[in-house]
């Protein structure tokens, strides 16, 4: 290929690139969710999520996560991921762990430990995995396993969480908590996100105190 001809495609590219950038910004935006709780009080720790066909299409697993133990304590105690995502559980106690969970999207068991195991856990359904360890009762966990791209978990001290960019359409915005009873579905509501985006307030009730 010659100069003229080199210098020419890179020219159209970088005339193109700058209005995909354009198009796509216009095309996708933030949605802002508040989180209260039944008091009216800002709810942190709470995941939040928009469902609908399309983003079931477009949910990929993410990159090998980790839940580990360390001052016999789940780290962290929520962990939120997407559909056939793989999740490690190292031990960083010098006690060993024997985690399990018998919830419906997810049983498995990894006996008595210390260190990691060699293979890490495939999460390949959607729903509310809760962790447990037979040797400490007081210890417990969550895995939210999401067909969708579109998440994010409020701060631990409260305050709205930023799900984006979504592309607009019409989608269910859900919202879990682990103070909800076990087994309990996530809250939900419609949600219309348009080119410029979407705020949302949810307000969760019946959580444990």
């Amino acid at each position: 290929m010659s100069v003229a001809a080199t210098s020419r495609r890179a020219w159209r590219t970088a005339l193109v690139l700058p209005a995909l950038c354009l198009v796509w910004g216009a095309w996708a935006a933030g949605v802002q969710v508040q989180v209260l709780d039944g008091a009216g009080q800002p709810l942190g720790g709470a995941v939040v999520f928009l469902e609908s066909a399309e983003a079931r299409r477009l949910v990929k697993p993410l990159e090998v996560q980790e839940v580990s133990q360390e001052n016999k304590q789940f780290l962290p105690a929520v962990r939120v991921l997407t559909v056939g995502t793989e999740v490690r559980f190292p031990n960083r106690d010098t006690v060993r762990h024997h985690v399990y969970s018998f919830s419906p999207a997810k049983k498995f068991e990894l006996k008595l430990y210390t260190g990691t195991p060699a293979q890490p856990v495939l999460f390949d359904q959607p729903g509310v995995v809760v962790l447990g360890c037979n040797i400490h009762d007081h210890m417990v966990g969550w895995i939210v396993v999401l067909d969708t791209p579109y998440f994010a978990q409020t701060p631990a001290t409260g305050g709205g969480a930023s799900i984006g960019p979504v592309p607009p359409g019409s989608y269910r915005l859900r919202a879990w908590h682990p103070r909800l009873p076990v087994g309990a579905a996530a809250q939900e509501q419609a949600l219309t996100v348009t080119a410029g985006g979407a705020t949302a307030t949810v307000r969760m009730t019946g959580l444990a105190p």
